[in-house]
């Protein structure tokens, strides 16, 4: 293998991987650096992918469970194989990971296995194992990702304090599981494991769960949460957490009364965030400096304070999301190959994969209101939609904000049935300037749960058809 790149990338996650692809695609000669042994990353390896695969799984056991008796589907001695449930899981990420592989030596990525340091602007040397071996590029870039955080004076150590990690793969159902954190990974986590006979609680430091989404669908997704059996204890500091051995004491105390409460669980889950992983790079040595964050500061061509060297994905500012990451990563590419790369970020979806799902693109009311921007709001619940009763899928509703002025979509925000797949369709108006009239002149098929974002826009002018 020679020695000599056009690009060099560190880290083999949805950043990193993506962008070494387009980087080869476009004709630079590309190695991308993996210290994990596979790559994909968090997300294919510990997140996004054997979490979807495990909130997939339990819902289908809750559904053989609860609610196939009253459709008319009767089956008996439903049982639940934990092993089995999770090899599967395992099975899908390993087929994936092979698949990332596949794909490098498709388009010619050189995969160095081991971890990558950059010791100049233009020489990364990757250690193995004992082994180490230099490499030269004209250009690097930084797709390191994220790791989770704690709480001050909290280990986790992945055996009763635990962090998502852990949660993927437990060998047996927790009796109890106390979720620290409202937020999209421990509620996804939390309901995994809540329709697999778990009591789940999750403590909250805020008002309420899911910082940043607009608020009255936070309300309305705690609502639907809580009557699934998941409890909250909300505006609420977690003191210490203490394991035990045999159980862990979580105390904790409400911001508003000041009273101090102590829980036992089996396991506690720490889901606080994330912080970019940067340590052991030689940053500072180099010349590529941090915010107070920790997060790597770049430009919008997404180089950082050294010129041949650049920043992409949960290492820089933005939202912690695969799909951000993989935009800047192909936008990197692209402008290293002298072409004009670009991502937008007024219109990157998120979506929580939980039931219902739960996903939004765009401005909440409540920074249309901080920003001072008049707006329009259409409803539409999925009660009133044909395909969502048919299936029994009828919580939530679609909310479409729109220009008070122009109708231009601001934002669009969904809890319901499938949301996450119908959030692209929304994505893609935006992307193109759409307004509310235009959504709701554009024919969508019936019965389908499409319909809904049509009837949504149809409110934003007061004239829904069929609420």
């Amino acid at each position: 293998m020679s020695d000599k790149f056009d690009i060099i990338v560190i880290g083999g996650g949805p950043g990193g991987y993506v962008c070494a692809i387009r980087a080869a695609q476009l004709g630079l000669k590309t190695a991308c650096v993996e210290s994990r042994g596979t790559l994909g990353g968090t997300c294919l390896n510990v997140g996004c992918i054997p979490s979807k695969s495990l909130l997939n799984l339990s819902e289908n056991f809750n559904k053989a469970k609860k609610n196939f008796f009253n459709q008319g589907i009767e089956v008996s001695d439903v049982k639940l194989n934990i092993e089995k449930m999770m090899s599967n899981k395992n099975k899908s990420v390993q087929v994936l990971t092979k698949g990332i592989e596949f794909l490098f030596k498709k388009n010619k990525v050189s995969y160095l296995k081991g971890k990558g340091v950059i010791f100049s602007p233009t020489n990364v040397v990757v250690y193995d194992q004992g082994k180490k071996s230099s490499y030269s590029a004209k250009n690097i870039v930084i797709a390191t990702g994220s790791y989770a955080s704690s709480l001050p004076g909290v280990e986790i150590d992945e055996k009763n304090i635990i962090s998502s990690t852990a949660a993927l793969s437990l060998h047996s159902v927790p009796k109890n599981l106390v979720v620290i954190g409202g937020g999209y990974i421990g509620l996804e986590m939390g309901s995994v494991w809540k329709r697999l006979g778990a009591e789940v609680t999750v403590i909250e430091n805020l008002p309420f769960i899911t910082p940043g989404m607009d608020r009255e669908v936070s309300n309305e997704f705690q609502k639907i949460l809580t009557k699934q059996g998941i409890k909250f204890k909300l505006n609420s500091k977690v003191l210490s957490i203490k394991d035990l051995g045999s159980e862990v004491k979580i105390e904790y105390q409400s911001n508003e009364k000041n009273i101090k409460e102590t829980i036992s669980a089996d396991k506690t889950l720490i889901s606080v965030g994330r912080k970019p992983y940067t340590e052991g790079l030689n940053l500072d040595k180099i010349g590529v400096k941090r915010d107070e964050k920790g997060r790597i500061k770049v430009n919008k061509k997404f180089q950082t304070d050294v010129k041949n060297i650049y920043a992409i994905g949960d290492v820089i500012e933005g939202p912690m999301l695969a799909h951000k990451a993989e935009e800047e990563g192909i936008a990197v590419a692209e402008l290293l190959a002298g072409q004009s790369g670009h991502v937008n970020y007024d219109v990157i979806p998120g979506v929580i994969y939980t039931s219902p799902e739960v996903a939004y693109v765009g401005r909440s009311e409540e920074q249309l209101k901080k920003d001072g921007i008049t707006y329009k709001i259409g409803k539409f619940p999925f009660l009133a939609n044909s395909r969502a009763k048919v299936n029994n899928e009828t919580e939530g509703f679609v909310k479409i904000l729109a220009d008070s002025k122009s109708d231009r979509v601001l934002g669009v925000h969904i809890i319901g049935p499938h949301c996450g797949d119908m959030i692209a369709e929304m994505a893609l108006a935006m992307e193109f300037g759409a307004s509310a009239e235009d959504i709701a002149r554009t024919c969508h098929a019936h019965p389908t749960h499409t319909e809904a974002i049509k009837e949504a826009a149809l409110a934003v002018d007061k004239r829904p058809i069929h609420f």
